[in-house]
C-alpha cells in the first residue's frame, strides 16, 4: 500500500533517485519552458550549494513539493536570448527573481541590496539540457511546506524520503550557509572574532 507522502512528488530530480554531478562541469545554458523564443541564460560555472528548497518563493515544477536551486557567481551568469521576456516577480524581496512572462519559469534570482549572499545568483540547473551539474546536497526550509498546505502529519514521511536519498533535512539552510549569514551579521555589528577556543 502506498502512503500519502509516497504519492507526492518531492521533485522530478529526486523522485527517481539522485544522479551525481561532475565536479569539473564547466556550466551551460538554461532555457525557459516556452515552445518558441525561449529565454536563454548562460552560466560559465557549475552551481554550488545546490539543494532542495521547500520555501514558498522558489520556482517549483508543477506538483512538486521542493524546488532544486543552487548558486553561481553573478559574473558567471549572462542573459543570452530574449531578455525582454523577463520580469521581476516581487520587487520588494531581497532576491529579485527574474521570471519569463511567457511560461512563468524563474530563470535566476539576483540580490542587489546588502546581503550575505550578494554576488551570487540563484538558478535552477534543471532548466539545462546538459548533464553534469552539481547534485542536490541537502534539503532546506523543509518545515515551510506546512505553511503551503502540506498536512503536518505527512512531515515525518517527507523528511524520511528526503533523508533516504542521503540529503540532510534542515528547517533553514545548511550549517555552512547559516554560519555565513551569522558571520555577515556579526561583522556588520563589529564583532571581533577569536582565532582560538
Amino acid at each position: 500500500m502506498t502512503s500519502p507522502s509516497q504519492s507526492l512528488s518531492l521533485h522530478p530530480l529526486l523522485d527517481t533517485g539522485i544522479k551525481p554531478g561532475t565536479p569539473s562541469f564547466p556550466g551551460g545554458k538554461l532555457h525557459c519552458h516556452c515552445s518558441s523564443n525561449r529565454v536563454e541564460v548562460t552560466l560559465t560555472s557549475n552551481v554550488a550549494h545546490n539543494h532542495a528548497c521547500g520555501c514558498s518563493k522558489c520556482w517549483k515544477p508543477a506538483g512538486s513539493l521542493f524546488s532544486i536551486v543552487g548558486v553561481v557567481p553573478t559574473q558567471s551568469l549572462s542573459i543570452t536570448a530574449n531578455d525582454q521576456k523577463l520580469t521581476i516577480v516581487d520587487a520588494s524581496a531581497a532576491i529579485q527573481r527574474y521570471a519569463c512572462t511567457g511560461c512563468g519559469v524563474h530563470m535566476f534570482g539576483r540580490i542587489e541590496v546588502e546581503h550575505p549572499f550578494k554576488g551570487l545568483d540563484f538558478v535552477h540547473a534543471e532548466l539545462s539540457d546538459e548533464t553534469g551539474w552539481q547534485e542536490p546536497q541537502f534539503a532546506g526550509f523543509v518545515s515551510s511546506l506546512i505553511g503551503q498546505g502540506l498536512d503536518p502529519e505527512l512531515m515525518g514521511e517527507v523528511r524520511g524520503r528526503v533523508q533516504g536519498l542521503g540529503l540532510p533535512a534542515y528547517d533553514a539552510l545548511s550549517p555552512v550557509l547559516m554560519d555565513l549569514i551569522a558571520a555577515f551579521g556579526a561583522k556588520k555589528e563589529g564583532v571581533v572574532f577569536r582565532s582560538s577556543i
